[in-house]
């Protein structure tokens, strides 16, 4: 991806390990300023579920690679109503349970699902730079590899307690089962060979514990409205 031109929409790369914040930040700062919104997040959880549904063996990296341009996987970029569809279908909730989170860490790693995944959320970005004021874009490689080049890049961090507290409300479980399973998803996240998930050092880090969402949305805003400036 090209350097960020001023006649084109803004880029905010937003990344960040489960539970920082970085979705009710991201939808927060898009609806703030008007601009599309892309978890990259659910992209790897459509590609897991669709695995999972196909009888696909995660763990074998060799046949997610054989299946991976299979599933046609489509994104709306409405931080209103966000979408996620394979093959035409709504899995948005199906995405979240407990299968898809259990094994998207083992799809995320496979080289083969990145590259194809990356390749689509370059074209999103494209896209949404071209027809509208810009995009705020989650995940875990943003910053790193999706888009490098953004004027605005941040990494959201937060105490452990506080990342299982808030996951614990969002799947309605136990706070130290979710602890643990955050624990594990961080290391597999932060250790895969390819485009793990780590800080650059040009991007502005946030620790989210102590503040409320609309603190953090007004902090990026702040920081996206000093870019525009530039």
């Amino acid at each position: 991806m090209s350097a960020q031109d001023s006649t084109e929409g803004i880029v905010i790369a937003i990344d960040g390990p489960s539970g920082s914040g970085k979705s009710s930040t991201s939808r927060g700062v898009a609806k703030a300023r008007e601009l599309r919104y892309l978890d990259t997040g659910a992209m790897y959880r459509a590609l897991t579920w669709w695995m999972l549904s196909n009888g696909v063996n995660v763990n074998d990296a060799d046949a997610v690679t054989a299946l991976v341009d299979t599933p046609v996987i489509t994104m709306g970029t409405d931080p209103d109503a966000p979408s996620v569809a394979v093959d035409g279908r709504d899995v948005a909730a199906e995405i979240r349970g407990r299968d898809v989170t259990a094994n998207v860490s083992a799809v995320s790693a496979v080289p083969a699902a990145r590259e194809r995944l990356v390749r689509t959320q370059r074209e999103i970005i494209a896209a949404a730079r071209a027809e509208s004021a810009g995009i705020v874009v989650e995940g875990r490689d943003i910053t790193t590899v999706v888009a490098p080049d953004a004027p605005v890049k941040l990494f959201l961090t937060a105490s452990p307690e506080a990342r299982a507290q808030r996951r614990s409300r969002e799947v309605r479980g136990d706070v130290a089962t979710t602890q643990a399973d955050l624990a594990r998803r961080d290391e597999l996240d932060s250790n895969r060979a390819h485009s793990p998930l780590r800080q650059t050092e040009d991007a502005t880090e946030l620790d989210t514990s102590g503040l409320t969402l609309d603190e953090v949305v007004a902090l990026v805003v702040k920081l996206a409205d000093e870019a525009r400036d530039r």
